[in-house]
Order: structure tokens, then C-alpha cells, then sequence
């Protein structure tokens, strides 16, 4: 089972701060047990909304494009894990363990072929 976890942004992330070194190592040592686990298939922290854009979709195939940044940052995702588990318990375990101290994280189920068949 996929799942995605995704990092939700803050008033800081939005401001573009950067995490402080220690972060960043604490990040990084987690991120090296996703892998070592063999359960990472991907993750990545994001770059504030100031730096993105949306495309509404409307009638007849017509687009917009909003330029950032957005309102609401508890709305927003700062970054996220993909990872591959054996079961929910397992994604919930994973996520217990991200070294945050504050903020909040959404674990997602991934969509997989078989669900469609």
C-alpha cells in the first residue's frame, strides 16, 4: 500500500524561512530510515505559494492561471513522503516518527490499478 504524507504549511514556511541546521539533520536522518526501511518512494519539501501558481478550469476547456502566493497557509502542503507499507498501522508509525515538534502532517492512501478494475 502507498501513502502519501503530506506536510502542511505554516505562516514560517510561507514567509520562506529555511530550516535551521538542526532541523535539516533531523530531517535528513529520518529520511535515511525511510530508505534504509525500503519504504520511501519519494519526498520533497516545497518551495512557498509566492513561488507557484493554480490553473482554474472552467466551460468550454477555458483556463486561468492565479499567480502566488495564497492565503490560509494551514490550507497549503510545505512538502511530502510517499512511502510503501504492508498496512495502515504501519503508515501511522511512520508518521508518529517524523521529527516535528509542532505543525501537522495528512497520511493519504494512494489510489492503486487495482482499486480501478
Amino acid at each position: 500500500m502507498r501513502y502519501m504524507m503530506i506536510v502542511k504549511s505554516s505562516p514560517e514556511a510561507e514567509s520562506g524561512a529555511v530550516p535551521s541546521p538542526e532541523e535539516l539533520a533531523e530531517m535528513g536522518k529520518f529520511n535515511e530510515e525511510l530508505v534504509k526501511a525500503g519504504v520511501m518512494l519519494d519526498g520533497n519539501g516545497l518551495r512557498d505559494s509566492s513561488e507557484g501558481f493554480r490553473v482554474h478550469y472552467g466551460p468550454g476547456g477555458r483556463t486561468t492561471v492565479v499567480d502566488g502566493p495564497f492565503a490560509e497557509a494551514k490550507e497549503l502542503v510545505a512538502g511530502y513522503w510517499i512511502i510503501q507499507v504492508s498496512s495502515r498501522e504501519e503508515a501511522v508509525e511512520w508518521a508518529r516518527r517524523i521529527p516535528f515538534q509542532e505543525g501537522e502532517v495528512e497520511v493519504r492512501k494512494v489510489f492503486e490499478e487495482e482499486d480501478f478494475a
